[in-house]
């Protein structure tokens, strides 16, 4: 074969496998957000912001000027949205959300790695860029990278009161049936790690998994089921865990706080199976915040869990008569 002939054959063959690479994954830096849904965006404001001491900088209207959202800040990189209309019946999530270095080269990663992803990543009204998938529970999961010129970035260090109960969203908690596809997404396509699994009290199958993001201490908490429970009893499986250095003067900052008188559940501090002491507190329409500290009780890793996963109950399908 002459030289020049074999030349370009070399170069058409390099071409051809440097467009069909897999495009590498950028860093997903840590948990962004999640965004619930609230019926009474007042009451839930007084929860939020009077309660938990958390600021409010910025929200989005709608074209008749009515609400479309709000964000709660927990830190400069760390949100609450709260999105108002909800309605009974509804899961009171409404996704979850993770930032990256890279938005764009994220979503050519994950359409390499077949997962079905929006046709580029978009500019959004507050100025960052995003996009939406779904995981395999039907979960809505966003990517965002916080531009320069968004209004993330444009509120650093602002609306960070010295009262919040928390400066930090530790993980977020979603509800799995399909533990083997949740891995296949959250470990294998997007790298996270497992690091501790557990069984809740008198349960012989593994509860939970907690699988930390490949480049930040966050981590979200896989919930399982072999049943799901229904859209509006997901409150307490749908959750957000705020991380807080001393329980006891968490709570004691809540018990002296003037919207206490608004907050009509108990509090009560326990240790989890994870060995760590935590309280939940709950927003008006029950959505669970998870307070916990970031230390186990002895200082010692708590065990992990060897049990079996649930066994996932099928749907039973009618044969047609």
């Amino acid at each position: 074969m002459p030289t020049k002939i074999l030349l370009s054959t070399l170069l058409l063959l390099s071409l051809i496998g440097w467009q069909t690479e897999t495009p590498k994954r950028p860093k997903l830096l840590g948990v962004a957000h999640m965004a619930v849904a609230v019926s009474d965006i007042e009451k839930a404001r007084t929860f939020y912001k009077d309660f938990l001491g958390f600021g409010e900088p910025y929200d989005l209207k709608n074209a008749d000027g009515s609400l479309s959202l709000t964000f709660i800040k927990v830190n400069d990189q760390q949100y609450i949205e709260l999105f108002p209309g909800y309605k009974p019946g509804e899961d009171r999530l409404r996704h979850i959300s993770f930032y990256t270095d890279n938005a764009e080269q994220l979503r050519q990663y994950l359409k390499a790695k077949g997962v079905a992803v929006p046709d580029k990543a978009n500019k959004v009204r507050i100025g960052n860029t995003s996009f939406n998938v779904k995981d395999p529970e039907g979960h809505t999961v966003e990517f965002t990278q916080y531009e320069p010129t968004g209004w993330t970035k444009r509120e650093q260090g602002k609306f960070i009161g010295k009262q919040r109960i928390s400066a930090r969203i530790m993980h977020l908690g979603i509800i799995i049936g399909d533990v083997p596809a949740a891995m296949s997404f959250y470990r294998d396509t997007l790298g996270f790690s497992e690091f501790w699994r557990g069984n809740a009290r008198n349960t012989d199958t593994v509860s939970w998994i907690n699988m930390r993001l490949p480049d930040s201490p966050d981590y979200i908490e896989l919930m399982l089921y072999s049943t799901l429970p229904a859209p509006d009893a997901r409150t307490s499986q749908h959750h957000i865990c705020l991380e807080v250095p001393d329980i006891e003067k968490a709570l004691a900052q809540l018990e002296a706080s003037p919207a206490r008188k608004s907050y009509t559940r108990p509090l009560e501090i326990r240790t989890g199976v994870n060995q760590r002491r935590q309280l939940n507190i709950f927003d008006p329409d029950g959505t669970r915040l998870e307070l916990m500290e970031p230390k186990t009780v002895d200082g010692k890793p708590a065990p992990a869990s060897t049990s079996p996963l649930p066994i996932v109950k099928l749907p039973v399908v009618k044969k047609a008569s």
